[in-house]
C-alpha cells in the first residue's frame, strides 16, 4: 500500500499526540499537553501526566479526524507509541489504540518512541525525505541517547545514553534548585540571556567552572563512557554554587549560573555527538527531542558541525517534541513496507530498547 491514511497516538510522558498521514504527507498533527498540571510540582508526575492523558485522548482524536478531514473508518491501520515512557501514560495510549483497532478492524503498529522521533523527516515538508545513514541526538526531559541509524525500521543502534538523569530532567530539577518555574530548560536559557532579572544582560557562561560529565580525557578514550552521558554531578555543582553563596552571604547572579549550566550540557551533548560521526564515518546528524528547542544546542551544534564538515538536520520543532504525527509517519512506513502489524495482545513496555522498532 504505497499511500496508507495511518493514525497515530503519543502518550509517552505529558503530551496527547494525535497525528493523520497519508503515506508520507501530513494532515494533522494536533497536541494536548498536560505541561501546566506539573508546574507546581517542578516536574512531570506520572499520575497526572496518565490521568491527563485520559481526559485527552478522546477529544484529542476526534479533533485530528475533523482537522484532517477524515472519518475512523476511511483509516488503513492505526500506529502508537508503545515505549520507552511513563508506563502508566503508556498504558493509556495503548489501551485507546486497541480498542480503535479492535472495534474498526484495522492493523495496529505499536512502535518505538525514538525511531519515531527519527521518521519524522518521512512526512517533513522542507527536506525530501529521510536521509541515512546518520547519527541520531534524542534530548528530551525522559530521553539522551545518541543512535546510529542505517534505516528507520530495521538498522538502529544504540550507541550512548545517559546513565543518570535525561538532560531535560537536569534543566528542570536545576531550575527549581534556582528558584525557576518549570519547564526548567526554556527558563534556564531565559535567565541565561537575562531576560528574567530584568537587566537584559547575558550571563557569563565562564563565571562558574562546571564539570563536564565522563568527557574526561580518560573517559573519552573508554569505550564504555566515550559516548555515555552523566549530569548528576553537574547538578550537584549547581546546588554547591547555590549552598556556598547562601553560606557566604554573597551576590548571586542567576544568570551566570544558569548560563554555565546551560553551556555545560551543550558541550557534552556536541562533543559527543561528533565524536560518535567521527568514529562511524557518518557526516550527517539530526536532532530531536524537547530540548532541540534549546537555541544555544541549535547554535553551538550548528556551528561545530560546520567544522567538521558535518550536516546538521533540525525538524520543525512542532516535529522534534513529542507528537503524533512521528507515530504515524513511522507506522505509515512499515505498512508501505509490508510489514505485518502487532498482535493485539502486546503490551507497553516503558524500557523498550530502541532497535525494538515494532512491538
Amino acid at each position: 500500500m504505497s499511500e496508507p491514511l495511518v493514525l497515530g497516538i503519543e502518550s509517552s510522558c505529558d503530551e496527547t499526540g494525535v497525528g493523520i498521514v497519508r503515506g508520507r504527507t501530513l494532515l494533522t498533527n494536533t497536541v494536548s499537553s498536560s505541561m501546566d498540571e506539573h508546574v507546581r510540582f517542578g516536574g512531570v508526575v506520572p499520575e497526572v501526566a496518565s490521568r491527563a492523558h485520559v481526559q485527552a485522548i478522546g477529544p484529542a482524536i476526534a479533533s485530528a479526524c475533523d482537522q484532517a478531514d477524515v472519518a475512523l473508518s476511511d483509516l488503513d491501520a492505526i500506529s502508537v507509541t508503545a515505549g520507552p515512557g511513563l508506563s502508566g501514560a503508556l498504558m493509556v495510549g495503548v489501551g485507546a489504540a486497541k480498542g480503535l483497532a479492535a472495534a474498526l478492524n484495522l492493523p495496529l503498529y505499536g512502535v518505538n518512541h525514538l525511531a519515531a522521533h527519527v521518521a519524522v523527516d518521512l512526512i517533513a515538508t522542507d527536506v525530501d525525505g529521510l536521509t541515512t545513514p546518520t547519527i541520531a541526538l534524542l534530548v528530551s526531559g525522559g530521553h539522551t541517547e545518541i543512535l546510529r541509524i542505517g534505516d528507520v525500521v530495521d538498522d538502529i543502534e544504540l550507541i550512548g545514553a545517559t546513565i543518570d538523569d535525561a538532560a531535560g530532567e537536569a534543566f528542570d530539577k536545576t531550575a527549581r534548585l534556582l528558584g525557576l518555574n518549570y519547564p526548567g530548560g526554556p527558563n534556564i536559557s531565559k535567565a541565561a540571556l537575562g531576560a528574567l532579572d530584568g537587566s537584559g544582560i547575558p550571563g557569563d557562561r565562564t563565571a562558574v567552572k562546571f564539570p563536564r560529565g565522563l568527557a574526561k580525557k580518560q573517559d573519552l578514550r573508554d569505550p564504555e563512557r566515550r559516548f555515555n552521558f552523566s549530569f548528576s554531578g553537574l547538578k550537584t555543582a549547581a546546588l554547591r554554587e547555590v549552598t556556598k553563596a547562601e553560606t557566604l552571604g554573597t551576590d548571586l547572579r542567576v544568570a551566570d549560573i544558569a548560563a554555565g549550566f546551560e553551556d555545560a550540557v551543550v558541550d557534552v551533548l556536541v562533543t559527543k555527538t561528533l565524536l560518535a560521526a567521527a568514529d562511524t564515518g557518518i557526516s550527517h546528524v539530526v536532532l530531536g527531542g524537547g530540548v532541540a528547542a534549546n537555541s544555544h544546542l541549535r547554535a553551538v551544534l550548528g556551528a561545530r558541525c560546520a567544522e567538521a564538515g558535518v550536516e546538521l538536520r533540525v525538524p520543525p520543532l512542532s516535529l522534534c517534541t513529542d507528537n503524533g504525527a512521528m507515530v504515524a509517519a513511522l507506522g505509515a512506513e512499515l505498512v508501505r513496507r509490508g510489514i505485518g502489524p502487532s498482535d493485539l495482545s502486546f503490551a507497553a513496555v516503558s524500557s523498550l530498547d530502541v532497535d525494538h522498532v515494532l512491538v
